[in-house]
């Protein structure tokens, strides 16, 4: 079993998480306390054009949970008015947004 690893830069006006391992149950608090950390951070900079990207190519697994965390994060950024979306989604997450109509909501349109 991989744990999981969130690493946090700042460049301008983005903030990207990067997440490696396993997001599942055992580990989606531990993302949406992080997340909404960032959130909040990015609020208290009172600049429209902030933006949070979550990386996601290091995953290895994804599970219900998991996607749920990402839409919870997602619905919160969205009513504080910050952008948020997922990047470099593998082709098996991809397909998994796809089955459950969320790429359009998470992922960057092509």
């Amino acid at each position: 079993m991989d744990s999981l690893h969130l690493t946090t830069s700042r460049q301008d006006t983005t903030v990207t998480v990067s997440l490696a391992g396993e997001l599942d149950i055992a580990t989606t608090e531990a993302v949406r306390g992080h997340l909404l950390g960032v959130l909040e951070e990015a609020g208290r900079a009172r600049r429209p054009d902030v933006s949070v990207v979550i990386e996601v190519s290091g995953l290895s697994f994804i599970d219900a949970a998991g996607l749920g965390i990402l839409v919870s994060v997602h619905n919160q950024a969205a009513r504080r008015h910050t952008s948020l979306r997922l990047a470099n989604v593998p082709p098996n997450m991809r397909r998994l947004l796809r089955i459950t109509g969320l790429e359009a909501h998470l992922t960057p349109q092509s």
